[in-house]
C-alpha cells in the first residue's frame, strides 16, 4: 500500500493546532493565578463554605476553558458574574448534609485575643449572613470583594443605582444591629 505524501499546509494546521492549544492552557493558566484568589472571594461570599467556594473556583475555569473569552471587555467582571451564577446554583441545589466547617487550632501566643478576634469575626458574619439576600450580596461584592458599582450591577443584573441604594440600606442595618448590641454590653 503507497503512502500519501503529507502536504506542508496540512503539517501546519497540524502544528497550529498544537500550538494554539498550548497557547489556550497557558493563557487559562494565567488566568486561574491571577484570578482565582477574586473568585474563591466571589464564591464564599455566596456559599459561605470554603469546600463548596473551591468547587465553584473549579467550575468557573472548566467553564472558562470549555467556552474561552472571546469577547470579554472585563475580565474581573465577567468571572465575578459566573462564580456567582454558579454559587447562587450550588445554594439552590439540596445538600446531601450541612456540617459545619471545622477551623484548625491556632498556635498563636495570645490565645484569648485570638478567640475575642474570632468571636467578633464570627458575630459579624452571622449579621451579614442574616441579611436578605438583595442586600446581601451587593454588600459582600462591594466591600469583600472589592468591585465597583457598574461592576456589582452587571454581575447581579441590577442598576447601579440599586447597587448603591442596597449597600447603603446593608450598611444601615448592619450599623443599627452593631450599635444596639455594644449598647446592650456597656
Amino acid at each position: 500500500m503507497p503512502t500519501q505524501p503529507i502536504s506542508s499546509t496540512w503539517m501546519w494546521q497540524e502544528t497550529s493546532k498544537v500550538l494554539e492549544s498550548t497557547d489556550g492552557l497557558a493563557s487559562l493558566e494565567s488566568l486561574v493565578r491571577q484570578y482565582s484568589r477574586f473568585v474563591f472571594k466571589v464564591a464564599y461570599g455566596v456559599v459561605r463554605s470554603p469546600h463548596e467556594a473551591e468547587d465553584v473556583v473549579q467550575e468557573v475555569f472548566l467553564r472558562v476553558h470549555s467556552k474561552g473569552t472571546k469577547g470579554v471587555e472585563d475580565m474581573r467582571a465577567w468571572l465575578a458574574t459566573l462564580a456567582f451564577r454558579i454559587a447562587i446554583d450550588r445554594i439552590r441545589q439540596p445538600r446531601a448534609d450541612e456540617l459545619g466547617e471545622l477551623e484548625p487550632t491556632s498556635e498563636e501566643p495570645d490565645a484569648e485575643q485570638v478567640a475575642v478576634d474570632r468571636q467578633r469575626m464570627s458575630f459579624v458574619q452571622r449579621l451579614i449572613a442574616a441579611l436578605p439576600n438583595d442586600l446581601r450580596h451587593p454588600l459582600v461584592l462591594s466591600a469583600i470583594e472589592e468591585l465597583s458599582s457598574p461592576q456589582i450591577a452587571e454581575v447581579l443584573g441590577i442598576s447601579e443605582a440599586a447597587v448603591r441604594g442596597r449597600i447603603f440600606r446593608a450598611r444601615q442595618i448592619l450599623k443599627d444591629k452593631l450599635t444596639a448590641v455594644t449598647e446592650k454590653m456597656s
